[in-house]
């Protein structure tokens, strides 16, 4: 199935750090090294040529994920948004996902990079290259003292929500049908969070960003907007995906946007349910290369997140999405930029080299 050429791929957002926190630390390098149920493990990523990318921590809300899914095959949905999360409740969870991220480059399971230069060297030696995220902000402070610490400790990029409000912003809700434009922007804080994370090098993801807050980011933030894992929305008409006015300010940025793989950001009906095909996916990308140019858009999985096509659903089916990508006609040279050629582009952009 595999081309010779297939490039390898790095990707924009996947959760596994959250899957094996759930799962138990004592275990959770074991899984990772010798294989799970999952959807990203080493022996899958050594299949499907998967190189790495953005390992996203995350502080869970007290739902059921089943439950939140099941809701989403509904015809129309509208899902409450979780309570907002306390940073003192926060911060022992992300220490505790950052501390397995550690472990797993500890023991040789992969390298955590802080710099482009640093992933492309993975890429070339076939080592595993992780970039430390954390998907919303619960747990930095208002000070920002501990995005200082973080940052020394490797976090490179930063969504300011995940969807359920912080103190610096908020987030979209998961709507079908529904417009981006949710709620009111950022916050003085969310603000002044962006200008620091712009001064400190760290990536400011508007994934799960509602529109007023994307136009927050987009007149404050001096550095290239990225959205690691979102869709299109006008393909898809969800709260999630992005309107055609959001890609052209993305464009305009010289930024870049993560193919989302969650069916219901990707199915025209919203549903989130694993019957995709291939074909759909590159609709998608389609429409982001014409919208935003061939060196802007990538993948942005969300592995071990969401419920996946069922051609995907592991790193080990990559090559067929490879292969899909090639019959549609995408060369070579595209296929490494949206393989894993953006994303350093513009991790270069924002981190310097």
């Amino acid at each position: 199935m595999g081309h010779a050429t297939d490039p390898t791929i790095f990707d924009g957002h996947n959760d596994v750090l959250l899957k094996l926190f759930r799962a138990g630390q004592a275990s959770a390098v074991e899984r990772f090294m010798t294989g799970d149920e999952g959807a990203i493990d080493l022996p899958s990523a050594e299949l499907g040529g998967f190189g790495g990318g953005f390992f996203a921590v995350f502080v869970p809300s007290p739902m059921d994920a089943d439950d939140k899914f099941q809701e989403m095959t509904r015809d129309a949905y509208d899902l409450p948004l979780p309570d907002p999360i306390n940073w003192e409740d926060a911060f022992p969870i992300v220490m505790s996902q950052a501390a397995i991220l550690f472990e797993l480059e500890r023991q040789g399971a992969l390298t955590v990079c802080r710099s482009a230069k640093e992933i492309r060297s993975c890429l070339n030696a076939g080592r595993l290259a992780a970039v430390f995220h954390i998907e919303g902000a619960e747990a930095i402070d208002p000070e920002l003292n501990t995005l200082e610490v973080l940052c020394q400790a490797g976090l490179r990029s930063l969504g300011l929500v995940w969807s359920r409000e912080t103190i610096f912003g908020h987030g979209v809700p998961f709507r079908y049908p529904s417009s981006p434009d949710t709620g009111p922007g950022l916050t003085d804080r969310g603000l002044h969070l962006v200008k620091r994370c712009n001064e400190l090098g760290v990536m400011v993801d508007l994934s799960h960003l509602n529109e007023a807050g994307f136009w927050d980011v987009a007149r404050y933030s001096t550095k290239p907007l990225v959205a690691t894992h979102s869709n299109v929305h006008a393909i898809c008409p969800h709260s999630r995906n992005l309107t055609d006015k959001q890609l052209a300010a993305i464009a305009e940025s010289d930024g870049m946007v993560g193919l989302n793989f969650a069916a219901a950001f990707l199915r025209p009906d919203g549903k989130m349910l694993p019957e995709v095909p291939l074909e759909q996916m590159i609709r998608h990308l389609d429409h982001l290369i014409g919208t935003l140019g061939e060196d802007r858009v990538g993948f942005g999985s969300d592995y071990d997140g969401a419920i996946v096509p069922e051609v995907l659903k592991s790193n080990a089916g990559l090559p067929k999405f490879r292969a899909a990508m090639r019959q549609h006609g995408y060369d070579d040279a595209l296929m490494t930029k949206l393989c894993h050629g953006n994303w350093l582009r513009v991790l270069e952009e924002t981190w310097g080299a």
